[in-house]
């Protein structure tokens, strides 16, 4: 830790070189600067683990700069500066996430002590990511992020039955992540180490499923010029998952709940092999509707939902899009994007019928066409909503010097309201918008009731 860098913001010059020297003697690279935003300007260019700032200077004060560090970089460290019987200005900065601070006047054994005790810390906190890091990669949810009660439900759930042989069904909407969940119960499992093969049982023809399962004979049908192990034998020593199974036709539920009662198959013009499979099945449908109207078997049904694992849709879960869009910024590249509240306040009001699949595919659009580092609310365009409008209904004709989007948005509210006589309920239905959002829109633009 000796050679870790330190960011000193303090306008005291005598105070300031001190430091310098002190922390320097001692090994460390020392980065100084005279004034809050110079010293945020330093942190964001540097990227130091250590900031020591005074609270009192003129300008942007200790406590700004303690807040916007947190905010950026909640791992990093900082160490307030305050004056003698200013305690009260020290544990308000401890509230706001500072590691330690120094009381005026201190001693150089005082300075170096605590700043050897922060790095230590700091040491601790690596080596525990790493020992976390290790003890997650039976169980990866690096490409599941939420920071939601519902997700971390998913997250326990999923680490108590990942090491079971027990049938998971996953139940959700389309773009929910149900392939990755299904991906995380493999890999924390004793099969982890063996295959792990989809298969989306809408997007095989029926004709053609029955082998894609079972694998056939040669000459068991026209074209069967070979044998051929289907996915259940490809599987085998591993996990099968059967996407979208709510669409598996009712001829071949009863080959796939004799596959799972008595993990045996039997290939399209062959005899009957044992496999050894876990399987893991994914739906969108209300299978417990589908079994009331006869089209999905009850006895099948119950076999597969042994542990039933429900994932929340987006909407459900609106906390966690800050998190969602920062990961997929980074993912796709965009590590020095910022985004704008007003985008992440605009990113919660959407619906989002696609859930998260749709959120990156946004985000993604956002990042290739952006023209800057910063995304703001007008870099937003919901996917599908060109397509929505077929030519005949078009409605706009903007200007050829083009026109703000928020007074856009602003004469749309009004002549919803215009249209609806005032009443907010059925303007927001009008704008098909909940109406606490177009509360939010009338007070942004300052229309009065």
């Amino acid at each position: 830790m000796a050679k870790a860098t330190i960011l000193i913001v303090e306008d005291d010059v005598s105070l300031r070189r001190v430091l310098e020297f002190s922390l320097e003697e001692s090994g460390y690279r020392v980065l100084t600067a005279a004034d809050g935003s110079a010293g945020l300007e330093t942190f964001r260019r540097e990227n130091p683990p250590l900031v020591i700032t005074d609270i009192a200077m003129p300008g942007l004060s200790g406590y700004e700069v303690l807040k916007a560090i947190k905010q950026e970089r909640p791992e990093a460290l900082v160490i307030v500066i305050t004056a003698f019987g200013s305690v009260e200005k020290a544990v308000e900065a401890m509230k706001l996430g500072a590691h330690d601070y120094l009381t005026k006047p201190f001693g150089r054994d005082e300075l170096r002590l605590v700043v050897a005790k922060a790095l230590a810390y700091r040491g601790l906190q690596e080596e525990n990511l790493q020992l976390r890091e290790r003890l997650s990669e039976r169980i990866d949810f690096s490409s599941m992020v939420g920071i939601s009660e519902k997700m971390q439900q998913v997250f326990d759930l999923v680490r108590r039955v990942a090491n079971s042989e027990a049938t998971v069904l996953l139940l959700g909407e389309s773009g929910t992540g149900k392939e990755l969940v299904a991906r995380a119960i493999h890999h924390g499992s004793e099969r982890g180490g063996g295959a792990f093969v989809p298969v989306n049982c809408a997007a095989i023809p029926r004709e053609l499923l029955e082998s894609e399962l079972f694998g056939h004979v040669r000459g068991a049908f026209t074209g069967a010029v070979r044998d051929r192990a289907g996915k259940f034998a490809q599987a085998d020593g591993g996990t099968l998952f059967l996407d979208e199974v709510g669409e598996l036709p009712t001829e071949l539920q009863p080959k796939l709940l004799r596959a799972l009662q008595e993990r045996e198959i039997e290939p399209v013009g062959g005899s009957t092999q044992k496999v050894d499979v876990r399987v893991v099945a994914a739906t969108n449908r209300k299978l417990e509707e589908a079994v009331a109207a006869g089209q999905f078997r009850e006895d099948l049904y119950y076999r597969l939902a042994v542990i039933p694992v429900y994932l929340p849709a987006l909407r459900e879960r609106l906390e966690d899009i800050p998190v969602l869009v920062r990961h997929f910024i980074k993912k796709h590249g965009g590590e020095k994007v910022r985004v704008s509240d007003a985008l992440l306040r605009r990113l919660a009001e959407h619906h989002w019928p696609g859930n998260v699949r749709e959120l990156e595919n946004c985000v993604e659009r956002m990042l290739i066409l952006r023209r800057g580092d910063n995304l703001d609310v007008a870099d937003f365009r919901p996917i599908g909503t060109a397509a929505a409008a077929p030519a005949q209904r078009r409605i706009l004709e903007l200007p050829d010097e083009g026109y703000s989007l928020e007074d856009l948005e602003k004469d749309a509210v009004l002549e919803a309201l215009r249209r609806c006589g005032g009443n907010q309920t059925r303007a927001a239905a009008f704008l098909r918008i909940p109406r606490h959002t177009l509360i939010y829109r009338m007070e942004k633009y300052g229309i009065r009731k």
